[in-house]
């Protein structure tokens, strides 16, 4: 099963409903303002004149933010649409942000700086089949005492059916969960049903493959909320801070770290 090219032809299909939808809210993004959450700034802290690499960055809104946070930012993404979006993004926000396109386990050939940080955030691993691959990624394009800021929804989220209702799936690596939808987490409908191919990894196993690299642990935090309604049955419960109806408060929706190469 080729899942890189199921993915990308789903993310293709995708980025034109996300890039039009109230969800991602494009046109007052261009007007200014931030597009990350607190829990990623807190880990980010002051990064004026740093050297960003944001992987897996859809079409650019976190990135671009990355840059009116006065960073030197690069996004990469496999999407050719996600990539011509950013592109446009970046122009009409007159923003200098570089836009790389590329899958993550590919970018080591077609890239050669080293970064500062390397950032990346929500429903991204989840695509990839090898974390520990994916780590090596991260520590190779991380300068010395270079920083890795994560944050990615809870793998306990994705043990569960899509209306919350029970737990669907294991929390371990498995076989891949291969899906057919012609709606996305974004208001707005898809043109045709897509399949897309995705992997659940636990907690230890994303935070081990990140040690096998060499990078030091610095942070790991657990949330109990997520910054976006994206899932069914949803609740908000403080500005900005959603959980599930029926769940409030009961289960984890996001964890975020920091990692130091030494």
């Amino acid at each position: 099963m080729d899942y890189l090219s199921l993915n990308k032809s789903c993310w293709n299909e995708r980025t034109d409903v996300h890039f039009q939808s109230k969800t991602y809210d494009v046109e007052n993004f261009i007007q200014g303002g931030n597009a990350l959450n607190s829990i990623e700034l807190e880990l980010l802290g002051d990064i004026k004149g740093k050297k960003v690499l944001h992987l897996q960055c859809h079409f650019g809104k976190d990135t671009i933010s990355l840059s009116r946070l006065g960073a030197e930012a690069t996004g990469i993404d496999f999407s050719e649409n996600a990539i011509a979006r950013a592109q446009e993004l970046a122009q009409q926000t007159q923003s200098n942000t570089r836009f790389i396109l590329s899958d993550v386990y590919g970018l080591p050939a077609v890239l050669e700086e080293k970064f500062d940080i390397v950032f990346t955030s929500y429903g991204t691993i989840g695509w990839l089949p090898d974390v520990k691959q994916w780590a090596e990624v991260v520590s190779h394009f991380l300068k010395p005492g270079g920083e890795f800021i994560f944050a990615e929804f809870h793998p306990v989220v994705w043990m569960m059916s899509d209306d919350f209702s029970k737990i669907q799936y294991r929390y371990f690596t498995d076989e891949a969960i291969v899906e057919e939808s012609d709606t996305t987490y974004t208001d707005g409908q898809l043109s045709k049903s897509m399949k897309s191919v995705g992997w659940n990894h636990g907690l230890a196993e994303v935070v081990q493959a990140l040690l096998d690299t060499g990078l030091r642990l610095d942070s790991l935090e657990e949330f109990d909320y997520s910054p976006y309604d994206c899932f069914d049955k949803v609740v908000e419960v403080e500005t900005g801070k959603y959980q599930i109806q029926g769940l409030e408060g009961k289960i984890p929706m996001v964890y975020a770290l920091k990692a130091t190469q030494e």
